[in-house]
């Protein structure tokens, strides 16, 4: 308590002194107005009537200009680590003041040289201000100044904010006491009423999440850390708004396993990334599980080369297979992952880059004789539903008939399980592409049914990240300027992140009740355009007024809200043991009548018709097509 007491004392000392100074300079500033007006005249006759004028009316004049600078908090800024926003801010408090004495002057003192004076007093007083504080911060950075503060270490002019006075939040403040180039962390917030007012590493803790943003304009904070790893979901997605509004660059802790375990010199805290946008926790994985069908096996994973195959690719290398096999037609990215693999594992991992397509029967019947793989996963499709509305056949052609040849290969050369990944667009569907998802998925039930492979599908909603989402575009539209293009003001969709997407896929192999689609729990929908706004301002832009939102309408196919599971789906679904997954047990088809249909598919698909969408509706009830689909 008395070290308390001693500390403001010295606070209010140093402010009084400051308060005394700054009086001075607008004395000294008028005074020497006035004496530039006059071109240093003093012998004239009329010096010594205004000289009188103006030390006659300095005492309120001051006043005017203290009591500006006390509202305006001049006395909070810290100096050391002022920056523009603070010179505009001192500039706004002069200005009022020269505002008052104006007024004043030419309604009743009606002083010759006070408006030209008052104008140039107040230049004067901003650079003499200003001057001092800047010259002040110079002389704290220089090393006599650091001597005599017995610091003798030079703090990066950084001010850094720690979210959360907890374990995490002790720990983040020491990673920053030892390692200097993360910034000085100079205040923490925490909503603990107990842990207001308190101090850790003699950091104070000055507030709550909620006065982020006051907190970051008081102290001029640069960075924000994030030192909380119990904030999930829409907890996450608030405080991370409120970070981001401050135009501050925002980090989190890059593995809250590390805390407590020491000081790491790097890699302690990263960039916010894709996953912090999720309104909630990523699905973890039942590690003895997928252990237990991959390690040792040969693994074949189709589109390994795309957004999503890759990521499976990389976790798949987690469990040791005896063999990885990544099949894409496009050989670029498959083979830079390949590079990926060989740099993280060494030049003898055991990946093979395998090109070809999954249309090609014979290409897919080579690579099975070949490396009898025993577990699938199948992630080659054409995904872009604009694209698939304007071409419907070879969607058709892709999807449905190269699903149909891998699972008949496959089971003809003895592979035990094949995980296919759909879509929630398949519910309900209203676009090409979502349909010939459906078909997918029936496909894969018809197999189970009819074969010993073990045969599932995992449905899941948009993926963060992957090319062609909506996260990379809006970056782009953003750092082009904008507008940041929005197809409906009230659109809504389910999100996961890449690696989150191939946990589920993961998971659903060691699950893998033939014939199951397995959906995951992805929480509440999220609205694009709050998602929008979020970036808009994580790039440090405000939403309408330096960077506009324009709203183009849906496109072809496109539907505002998604659905995870179909009516009849409903009542059935049930959570399986991982708690973040639902089954929904295998449905009943006419395999004599699916297998007709997909004939007469076929046939249709040999032209880009309206008949390919007419025989795609015509095997899908719940299939609405759209005006558009019709105009090919």
């Amino acid at each position: 308590m008395k070290e308390k007491k001693t500390n403001l004392l010295q606070v209010l000392a140093r402010r009084a002194l400051l308060v005394a100074l700054d009086g001075a300079i607008v004395a000294f500033s008028f005074y020497f107005a006035l004496l530039l007006r006059a071109d240093g005249a003093v012998e004239a006759s009329w010096w010594p009537h205004n000289r009188a004028l103006l030390y006659a009316n300095l005492p309120w004049i001051v006043a005017v200009y203290l009591l500006s600078f006390l509202a305006g908090r001049l006395y909070t800024i810290l100096w050391k680590y002022a920056g523009e926003r603070d010179l505009i801010r001192l500039a706004g408090m002069i200005a009022v003041p020269t505002g008052i004495v104006y007024l004043v002057n030419r309604c009743f003192i009606h002083g010759v040289l006070f408006n030209s004076a008052n104008a140039m007093a107040a230049v004067l007083i901003f650079l003499f201000i200003g001057g001092s504080r800047l010259a002040w911060r110079l002389f704290l950075n220089h090393p006599l100044g650091e001597r005599l503060r017995g610091n003798t270490s030079k703090d990066p002019n950084r001010p850094v904010m720690i979210v959360g006075a907890g374990e995490a939040g002790a720990w983040a403040i020491n990673v920053c006491k030892t390692n200097t180039g993360y910034g000085h962390v100079i205040v923490a917030v925490d909503d603990d009423p107990n842990k207001l007012g308190q101090t850790i590493h003699g950091v104070p803790v000055r507030g709550t999440l909620e006065e982020i943003p006051d907190l970051c304009t008081r102290y001029n904070i640069h960075t924000i850390i994030v030192a909380i790893p119990t904030l999930k979901g829409n907890r996450l997605n608030h405080v991370i708004d409120l970070c981001v509004s401050t135009h501050c660059a925002v980090q989190m802790l890059s593995d809250p396993q590390l805390v407590g375990a020491g000081t790491p010199q790097q890699g302690a805290f990263r960039e916010l990334n894709t996953a912090d946008f999720l309104s909630r926790e990523e699905v973890t994985l039942d590690t003895e599980k997928i252990s237990g069908y991959l390690t040792g096996k040969t693994v074949l994973v189709t589109g390994g080369g795309g957004s999503i195959g890759s990521e499976l690719c990389r976790q798949v290398m987690r469990f040791k297979p005896a063999k990885l096999l990544i099949f894409d037609i496009y050989e670029n990215c498959a083979y830079e992952l390949l590079m990926e693999l060989q740099q993280k594992y060494g030049r003898d991992v055991p990946v093979t880059v395998l090109v070809g397509s999954i249309r090609d029967k014979a290409r897919l019947d080579e690579v099975f004789e070949t490396y009898h793989p025993t577990v699938v996963f199948h992630a080659a499709a054409h995904k872009h539903v604009p694209l698939m509305e304007i071409s419907p056949a070879e969607a058709v052609k892709n999807n449905v008939f190269g699903t149909k040849n891998l699972l008949t290969s496959a089971s003809e050369h003895g592979v035990e399980r094949l995980v296919q990944l759909s879509t929630d667009k398949a519910v309900n569907p209203t676009s090409v592409m979502g349909c010939t998802k459906r078909l997918c998925e029936m496909l894969i039930q018809t197999f189970a049914g009819n074969t010993d492979m073990k045969c599932v599908a995992v449905r899941f909603g948009n993926v963060l990240g992957s090319h062609g989402s909506v996260i990379p575009l809006f970056e782009a539209q953003i750092k082009k300027g904008g507008p940041v293009t929005l197809t409906d003001a009230n659109i809504e969709r389910y999100f996961m992140t890449i690696p989150e997407a191939a946990q589920l896929v993961l998971q659903a192999g060691a699950l893998a009740e033939s014939g199951s689609i397995y959906v995951l729990d992805m929480g509440e929908p999220v609205k694009i355009m709050d998602l929008a706004k979020q970036l808009i301002r994580f790039y440090g832009y405000e939403p309408g007024v330096n960077m506009d939102i324009k709203i183009v309408g849906l496109r072809p196919g496109e539907k505002l809200y998604e659905e995870l599971m179909m009516d009849e789906e409903q009542d059935k679904m049930r959570r399986t043991v991982h708690n973040k997954i639902f089954v929904a047990p295998p449905r009943n088809i006419d395999l004599g009548e699916f297998y007709q249909q997909l004939q007469e598919l076929a046939v249709a698909a040999e032209h880009n018709d309206d008949s390919v969408v007419e025989q795609l509706a015509k095997m899908v009830p719940t299939f609405t097509p759209t005006r558009e689909n019709l105009k090919l």
